[in-house]
């Protein structure tokens, strides 16, 4: 650990009558305050140059370029004079005070407009070190390791997928699926039995809540670091938290509609798809080639997921835009299962259409075997928890602030 340490001059104090204000008087001496004391003392910041390291590998890599001009603070039309956003971030985080970063709900504000880092004078890219720091705190507040694990390696986050995979596989093996593939006309509810799709669609929704959930717990306990909160301050700004996480209100205000609302039409996408998985599948999943109205639904959930996973490769292949000139690899294996869960479910409904026996179910496993591990992955411990993290941050910043009032 390497040790940073601010000398402070030795000056002698001048010598006065009376008592000083912020001391008291003993036998007509001066007593100086302890806390006057306390603060001419030499600091003393011990950075972590392990998390600098680790940040730096995360995409923080340009950070140690800033030189703390104020130009990202005065770009970013988040940022206030009480809260200097992300200068004091940039600041932190060349000094490598991990904790304070780790504690700090800001950095979830961000929505990666880019003006901080297109401005920055240095090319120290604090966009891009705003992104880092929200993959960082993931990794932080995930108490089981594994975000950590598939954020340090991609080999680790492939491994995690194909073994997730190969699980269920397994698990139409077992079920006798396979033997069920010959027929004259498609039957896939006699394939695979939709309720036991479905009953394992809500055992694994409860996995993922429950290590969501827990997650979510230990970052408002950093969050809060040790604040006292009453119930009716959490009561009072649960608007906040309901703005936040259906239109995300504060991506609004960076100026980037256009993105915001490619955004918001990804995260319709998400619910319709959500609901038609988890409340309406006996509706999707029948035996025959009949059309089901509620397939329109369907239908609107493919075309917004592959619409923004489509345009949001585009955007990181040709790296125009300042938002897409770093991609992780994390950014990239998200994107790529979120298109393909997409795209082999609207051929799953199209070769059921078309009375295709054998395709259909096969294209059916392939489904699952994509849409099952990006779930189970990038939900609780990937690139899908910001969805669960950024309304949560902005959320506990109100009742803080709420609090203290």
């Amino acid at each position: 650990m390497s040790t940073i340490a601010t000398e402070l001059a030795d000056t002698e104090a001048p010598e006065v009558d009376a008592a000083p204000a912020n001391g008291t008087e003993q036998n007509g001496a001066a007593v100086p305050d302890p806390a006057v004391e306390d603060a001419a003392r030499p600091s003393r910041i011990e950075p972590n140059l392990g998390f600098k390291r680790e940040m730096a590998a995360l995409g923080a890599d340009a950070a140690n370029r800033c030189f703390q001009c104020a130009t990202c603070s005065t770009s970013c039309p988040l940022s206030s004079p009480s809260r200097p956003f992300p200068r004091k971030e940039m600041l932190w985080l060349s000094w490598g005070l991990e904790d304070r970063l780790v504690r700090d709900p800001d950095i979830w504000a961000c929505h990666y407009c880019g003006d901080c880092s297109e401005r920055c004078p240095r090319s120290g890219d604090p966009g891009e070190a705003m992104m880092a720091l929200r993959r960082y705190a993931t990794t932080r507040y995930d108490w089981t390791g594994i975000s950590r694990l598939l954020y340090r390696s991609v080999w680790w986050e492939l491994a995690a997928l194909a073994v997730i995979a190969a699980v269920v596989v397994s698990l139409f093996a077992v079920s006798g699926a396979f033997g069920r593939m010959d027929g004259a006309h498609v039957a896939l509810d006699t394939f695979i039995p939709v309720w036991w799709v479905h009953y394992g669609d809500w055992a694994m929704a409860a996995l993922l809540v429950f290590f969501l959930g827990t997650n979510i717990v230990r970052m408002a306990r950093l969050v809060l670091d040790g604040q006292e909160v009453p119930l009716r301050a959490y009561l009072n700004q649960l608007k906040v938290l309901l703005t936040q996480a259906t239109v995300q209100a504060r991506w609004r205000q960076s100026g980037k509609r256009i993105r915001w609302r490619k955004h918001f039409i990804l995260v319709t996408g998400y619910v319709t798809m959500f609901t038609l998985v988890m409340f309406l599948l006996p509706w999707l999943q029948v035996d025959g080639a009949q059309f089901t109205w509620i397939s329109l639904a369907g239908y609107y959930a493919t075309f917004a997921i592959g619409y923004y996973t489509v345009d949001a490769m585009i955007g990181r292949w040709r790296r125009r835009e300042q938002a897409h000139r770093f991609s992780h690899a994390s950014d990239w294996i998200f994107l790529i299962l979120l298109f393909l869960t997409a795209l082999t479910g609207i051929l799953v409904h199209g070769f059921r259409l078309m009375d295709l026996p054998r395709t259909t179910y096969i294209t059916y496993v392939v489904h699952l075997s994509i849409a099952v591990p990006m779930l189970v992955v990038e939900v609780p411990f990937g690139k899908w928890a910001h969805l669960a993290y950024r309304p949560m941050a902005l959320y506990l910043t109100a009742v803080k602030e709420r609090a203290a009032a």
